[in-house]
């Protein structure tokens, strides 16, 4: 939209811009809804408004799911860093020194390779606060957090399966990661790497394998993405990992390898009800951090340091 030139241009909301990227992240105005603390109809008429204010649609929208357009995707970058940009802005001026300590929970894949860079920038910012850290599986960090041993957690989970009162932090590509001139891939039946039940990269990965119908079998089980490493690089086996999480003595299998795409897996963060001012202070950090780190995909020393004052100031 151009707007005639005697006229100024209009000013986007951070609360629609908010709700906007919800609804991006979880693919659904409903779930969007709880997560903004507003009804559906209401998130409805702020998604309205913003396309009017735009002159463009930002969603595709049918019966079953909601999707971005190419203006939305656009949108979507803009939106991130000025949320960013305003938790920056805004804890300059109303960030109080404080001190405490607050028990976190992180699954064993983000606490192995990005969360020691989230709080060591924290660290930096807010030396007087102490981050407990719990690595567990999902389903018991939701456990030990419904029985308030946790102020926040993070979780992995499936698009359609984000625990109630969770916001989505990060959706990132799930992609098949075998050993570098492998061949386990060649065998048949198909050797996976797999956890139980209930593992977010899981679910994609085995749907994906029977819609295509090629046999597999379980050679492999970890709950540790160490081991998941262990048994791709022995070439034992193959499995589902987040893109950013192939490393360079791994290659990425695809279609042309006859395995089928697994789909996106979801990185959710819950906090309490009742909060004091540490655990704010945790949730706005991660918040902000993830925000300024989704358009690159990747988490590493360098990544962090362009953006450390967005992530580090939140």
């Amino acid at each position: 939209m151009n707007a005639p030139l005697n006229q100024p241009m209009p000013l986007l909301e951070l609360d629609v811009l908010r709700t906007f990227v919800a609804i991006a992240d979880t693919g659904s105005f409903s779930t969007a809804a709880s997560i903004v603390f507003r009804t559906p109809s209401a998130v409805s008429m702020q998604i309205k408004k913003l396309e009017e204010t735009l002159g463009r649609p930002m969603f595709f929208r049918d019966a079953r799911s909601v999707s971005l357009t190419t203006d939305g995707t656009m949108l979507l970058g803009y939106a991130r860093r000025l949320l960013a940009l305003n938790r920056e802005a805004v804890s300059q001026f109303v960030t109080p020194e404080i001190s405490g300590v607050v028990r976190f929970g992180s699954p064993d894949d983000v606490g192995e390779r990005i969360l020691p860079l989230v709080l060591k920038r924290f660290a930096k910012t807010h030396p007087s606060i102490a981050v407990d850290v719990v690595i567990d599986q999902s389903s018991n960090l939701i456990k030990r957090f419904e029985e308030k041993r946790l102020d926040i957690t993070l979780l992995t989970c499936q698009k359609d399966k984000t625990p109630p009162g969770s916001e989505i932090v990060l959706t990132e590509k799930l992609v098949w990661a075998g050993a570098k001139g492998g061949a386990a891939h060649l065998q048949c039946p198909l050797p996976v790497s797999l956890w139980e039940e209930g593992c977010a990269w899981r679910a994609g990965a085995v749907e994906g394998l029977q819609t295509i119908k090629r046999d597999f079998r379980v050679a492999y089980m970890s709950a540790h993405t160490a081991g998941q490493r262990a048994a791709i690089l022995s070439d034992l086996a193959i499995a589902p990992l987040p893109k950013s999480f192939v490393g360079d003595d791994m290659v990425i299998l695809g279609e042309e390898d006859g395995l089928p795409p697994i789909g996106d897996y979801m990185l959710a963060m819950m906090v309490g009800a009742e909060v004091d001012p540490p655990v704010c202070a945790v949730a706005e950090h991660i918040r902000a951090t993830f925000e300024m780190q989704a358009e690159t995909g990747y988490f590493t020393e360098s990544a962090f340091a362009h953006n450390a004052t967005a992530a580090s100031a939140a």
